[in-house]
């Protein structure tokens, strides 16, 4: 997150939010008048916008907008509630402290931009691309649970879109004209987490000013995604648990427990069988998460989707960067045949600066080289008279490594999961291959 949209009358209150903002390191583009505001959408130079509440629901009909802050000066539950359900992503109250500025610049952080509001919420992009056996067995699943209120375990890899999956069945059920409210669990630091997640009253803490509503409240009547629930405090297991069992939370500070109604979705990438083991997740909290346990296949598994997937993200990304570039057959033939070790998420991003870099109309063979590394089979690193098997295993080891290495950004932990091989197993192939 790099600007700020500040939207509002130009008082006191707006002019030391400016300098709070400031202070961030965040440039603050600032506009008293909605018409002016809207311009600055227009040419996407924002990424999020704070705004008095009147103007934030007018912003929150605006296609392709980025997270929006409505800004109260008193708590008012009906005119909160009726924010949210405009689509509208946080609210905070006058004046803004510290606290609750990180908090809710934070919480815009990490959520996508959506188009405008249908029924008061936002259409999630229909993105389970793919006719494949495993795609078709995994829609069928989402049919048959969105229509109950059961929670869901949703596993699989790094970039796989098991939040795609979430928002299916979310938008599949009965509560689709609610909220969707998505939490990763593991981008929000513990300390926050909690309130985060529950709320606080005021005086619950030293920057505890007033009172905040958590997100479970927020979702109450729609579904609550826990992403990366493996990377949740014990602590907090419990108080999950607790949800579960009796549909009720408590705000932090607070005395009184509050009845909700929440679908819960939770997603992890971790083995929690082996979580429990170890004694880092609860037992019965894994027992009452995975009542339906839904997996994600790796795109390694349906190769026979990516065609479809490549097209289509070729086709969205040119519509987004104002593009008219597509792709050719045989260039789709040679992504097809790519291990693509960050799955979905890796192709997506892929195909994304092929869009944005391509210096023709049709994107050929020798371009998707050049730019995305990517060579026609995966073989390609072999000797064409090359006949040891002993010597091309290495030669695909040495291009899958590096390929996942880029996908995490250096990160090797991250790049043995992708691998399926030990971080130890990973050091010492690096070490083997010369690989820094």
């Amino acid at each position: 997150m790099h600007r700020v949209l500040l939207l509002g009358p130009d008082d006191e209150a707006r002019r030391a939010l400016h300098l709070l903002i400031d202070r961030r390191g965040l440039a603050v583009v600032a506009a008293t008048e909605l018409a002016s505001a809207k311009k600055h959408l227009a040419a996407a130079d924002c990424d999020v916008v704070m705004a008095a509440w009147e103007m934030a629901l007018d912003i929150a009909k605006i296609s392709e907008r980025p997270p929006v802050i409505a800004i109260l000066r008193t708590r008012d539950a009906a005119i909160s509630q009726a924010l949210l359900a405009a689509g509208v992503d946080d609210i905070a109250l006058e004046p803004v402290d510290d606290l609750a500025l990180d908090l809710a610049l934070h919480h815009a952080a990490n959520r996508p931009k959506r188009s405008a509001p249908v029924n008061g919420h936002g259409e999630p992009e229909s993105a389970l691309v793919g006719d494949g056996p495993a795609m078709t067995k995994l829609r069928a699943l989402i049919k048959t649970v969105a229509a109950t209120k059961t929670t869901v375990l949703i596993t699989g890899d790094t970039g796989t879109g098991k939040e795609l999956v979430a928002r299916e069945i979310h938008e599949s059920s009965p509560r689709h004209a609610q909220r969707f409210v998505a939490v990763n669990c593991a981008a929000i630091p513990e300390p926050l987490l909690e309130s985060e997640l529950f709320g606080h009253v005021r005086g619950a803490f030293t920057d505890a000013v007033r009172d905040k509503m958590g997100l479970f409240e927020e979702g109450d009547r729609g579904t609550v995604f826990l992403d990366e629930i493996g990377e949740m405090p014990l602590a907090l297991q419990a108080k999950l648990l607790r949800v579960l069992q009796d549909s009720e939370i408590r705000r932090v500070g607070d005395t009184q427990s509050m009845a909700i109604d929440v679908r819960l979705i939770a997603a992890t990438l971790r083995d929690l069988t082996a979580e429990v083991a170890a004694g880092r997740f609860r037992e019965d909290l894994f027992y009452r998460l995975n009542v339906v346990p839904l997996h994600v296949p790796p795109l390694r598994d349906r190769p026979e989707d990516i065609p479809a997937l490549a097209r289509h993200f070729a086709a969205r990304h040119a519509e987004r960067h104002q593009r008219a570039v597509t792709l050719a057959d045989d260039v789709v033939e040679t992504l097809a045949g790519q291990p693509w070790p960050g799955n979905v998420r890796d192709l997506e991003n892929t195909i994304e600066r092929l869009v944005v870099l391509a210096d023709a109309p049709i994107v050929d063979h020798a371009f998707l080289e050049a730019v995305a590394n990517v060579k026609p089979t995966s073989t390609s690193q072999i000797d064409d008279q090359e006949l040891s098997i002993k010597k091309a295993t290495r030669a695909i080891e040495q291009e899958l490594i590096k390929r996942a290495l880029g996908v995490t950004q250096g990160n090797r932990t991250n790049a043995a999961r992708l691998l399926e091989i030990s971080h130890r197993a990973l050091l010492y192939k690096m070490k083997e291959y010369g690989i820094s």
